[in-house]
Formats: C-alpha cells, sequence, structure tokens
C-alpha cells in the first residue's frame, strides 16, 4: 500500500510540474504577442477553444499536451497550498 502510494504522490508531482512548466511556456508566448495571459487561459480554460492560445513559438500545441482538468487541478491545488 505504502508503495503505491508513493507511486502516486509521485505521479501527482511529475503532472504539476509539468503543467507548471507548460503555463509558464504558454504565458511567455501569450506576452509576446500582447496578450493578456489571464485572460486567455481563462477563455481556454472554460471553452476549450484553442483559438484562446497563440500559435506563436508553438504555444498552441504545448498547452494541448496536458488536460484541461489536469491543468485545473494543478492551479487549484496550487492556490490552496498557498492559503
Amino acid at each position: 500500500m505504502i508503495d503505491q502510494d508513493r507511486a502516486f504522490a509521485d505521479q501527482a508531482k511529475d503532472t504539476g510540474q509539468r503543467a507548471h512548466d507548460i503555463i509558464a511556456e504558454v504565458m511567455l508566448a501569450l506576452e509576446e504577442k500582447g496578450y493578456n495571459p489571464i485572460h486567455q487561459l481563462v477563455g481556454y480554460l472554460i471553452s476549450g477553444d484553442p483559438t484562446y492560445i497563440t500559435n506563436h513559438n508553438g504555444a498552441r500545441g504545448v498547452i494541448r499536451r496536458i488536460e484541461r482538468d489536469e491543468l485545473l487541478e494543478v492551479i487549484l491545488q496550487d492556490y490552496i497550498d498557498r492559503l
């Protein structure tokens, strides 16, 4: 049981780090193109429409490497952890 818990924790950590890297890369591309990255990411997360994310530096492909629900989980967990 402990091995399963550790494997789950390691997987969650990997997903979290991957999500952070993806968000950072996409935010940079959005900023470079003059967009408000928060507004664009919220639009994407709510609608699922990838056109909220610029294609600059391949950001649209990058954001699609992870499911929206996984991104939301990581964002919410980070928020809760900071309370």
